[in-house]
């Protein structure tokens, strides 16, 4: 950049056939150099501003070159030349052309190295961006396998239960997560939660939750205790985060004991069962979840959904909503999965139903 505008000072010394004293002629190649310089610098600075700094720039320049001109004015120019008038300005204009060709030749030089620099440093950056994306794609499959192993695609039927289950997460991996665990004489344990975020990071914390909903579990099948225990896992643990959850036990008599930590509220045959609020898992410590009961009659289908569903967006900026949500509640987990992803999925999406069925029916499990 410098070496290439120089050539206009030079040029102008060509104008003035050679007449610009030495100290003018000098200075004002420096001069030209400098703020080309200046030029790319505040380019680079300000990039769409630039503007604003061309027009000071251009009008400085100008200023500073008269001001030159008139402190270190040319030669006059003599009306009628000698040999020796004639070699002279020969010998200059000679200079002058040697000059712009090696300020041309250095400027071509320097253009060259820093495109040669550039292109070695764009690939290095390339190289590591295509790197660290491998390794992320890695972690990312990875962390989907786990999640294929801990969200159940198929749970052992238990007698005179129909349950189905759909999981449509928003990316490769989610941070919704359900469970539904064969409990003690015959009934049935269902949690379903949504970890805040999205992508690895609720991925991770949905692995936290699974495991310890399988351990928890095993000790006790009372749905406040659960949240509890799952609630005392994730405090100090989740930089931020919380998760919600609703954990429902459905003996095989039909008798639904529900508690909730800020989950949304299921349906019981189309409409919403009225829970006691709570806040999410993971905010405060020794938090207490408080119980409601209610009947599951034969027949009668109990619907899960995480806010995948009601907070579904199409084009126009319009939620699925709750009362979208409600209305197909009735119907078959995967056809609510299918209309919340046609109206415009926009997070993670999981729908469990379970229905209670008449005496003689056959038990079945559908993922």
């Amino acid at each position: 950049m410098f070496f290439t505008f120089t050539t206009v000072a030079i040029a102008n010394d060509i104008i003035e056939m050679g007449q610009q004293p030495r100290l003018r002629f000098g200075v004002a190649v420096v001069l030209s150099g400098l703020f080309a310089v200046a030029y790319a610098a505040t380019g680079i600075a300000l990039r769409g501003r630039f503007w604003k700094a061309f027009l000071p720039l251009f009008a400085l320049q100008f200023l500073v070159m008269a001001l030159l001109g008139d402190l270190i004015p040319s030669a006059p120019q003599p009306v009628q030349m000698g040999a020796a008038e004639m070699g002279r300005m020969q010998g200059r204009l000679a200079l002058d052309g040697a000059a712009i060709t090696v300020a041309i030749c250095l400027g071509y030089a320097g253009f060259v190295y820093v495109s040669i620099s550039e292109g070695r440093r764009h690939a290095r950056v390339h190289a590591e961006m295509s790197r660290q994306q491998a390794v992320f794609e890695g972690e990312l499959a990875a962390a989907r396998e786990v999640q294929q192993v801990i969200l159940p695609e198929h749970v052992q039927a238990v007698p005179g239960f129909k349950v189905e289950s759909i999981y449509q997460p928003a990316q490769q991996v989610g941070g919704d997560f359900f469970q539904v665990l064969p409990a003690g004489e015959g009934g049935l344990l269902v949690v379903v939660g949504d970890v805040a975020g999205k992508g690895l990071p609720a991925a991770m914390l949905v692995s936290v939750l699974v495991g310890a909903i399988r351990g928890v579990a095993q000790f006790t099948q009372v749905p406040a205790e659960i949240l509890a225990a799952l609630n005392e896992r994730l405090i100090g643990r989740t930089h931020g985060s919380f998760s919600t959850a609703l954990v429902a036990h459905i003996s095989t008599n039909g008798i639904v004991t529900i508690a909730n930590a800020g989950h949304l509220s299921p349906y019981l045959d189309g409409k919403e069962v009225e829970l006691r609020g709570a806040l999410p898992l993971g905010v405060v410590g020794d938090a207490a979840y408080e119980t409601t009961h209610f009947n599951l009659a034969q027949g009668s289908r109990l619907t899960f959904y995480s806010d995948g569903v009601v907070e579904a967006q199409n084009k126009t900026g319009e939620l699925f909503g709750f009362e979208r949500g409600r209305a197909i509640s009735t119907q078959p987990a995967a056809a609510i999965v299918e209309a919340a992803k046609e109206f415009g999925q926009e997070d993670d999406i999981t729908v469990v139903t379970v229905e209670r069925l008449a005496g003689g029916e056959e038990s079945a499990h559908v993922a």
